[in-house]
């Protein structure tokens, strides 16, 4: 139990320095605020998101904190590493980074396909 312990803290203390040092993990967190503040303000509306939507948010958020978190430490490693610059270390982190860009690319076309529905019934009036 004391190693389960001893794991948790230290991922728990890579996530606080993901959020210190990380302004792309910050943005990413505010944007699932701002999910979260539209998903629950439509129930406001009457326009109550069901469960299958919300865990849909859920795992479109979840890979955009994950790929992120991968491309920080991918990019930290190859830092230390080889410090200096090289063509394919560059190539290397420019697919990390593709892949938080795709990550994120899909949220973003989950959340407008979840919420574009309830939105325009709220606009119309149903």
């Amino acid at each position: 139990m004391l190693r389960f312990y001893k794991s948790f803290k230290f991922a728990f203390a890579g996530f606080i320095c993901l959020l210190k040092t990380e302004r792309n993990f910050r943005i990413m967190g505010y944007c699932c605020l701002v999910t979260l503040v539209i998903g629950f303000g439509l129930a406001y509306f009457g326009e109550h998101l069901k469960r299958f939507e919300w865990a849909f948010l859920w795992l479109a958020m979840g890979l955009v904190f994950v790929s992120e978190a991968l491309n920080t430490a991918f990019e930290a490693s190859l830092d230390v590493l080889h410090p200096e610059q090289h063509p394919l270390i560059g190539r290397a982190k420019d697919m990390a980074a593709a892949g938080s860009l795709i990550a994120s690319t899909i949220a973003l076309i989950v959340g407008a396909y979840i919420f574009t529905p309830h939105i325009i019934s709220i606009i119309q009036g149903n």
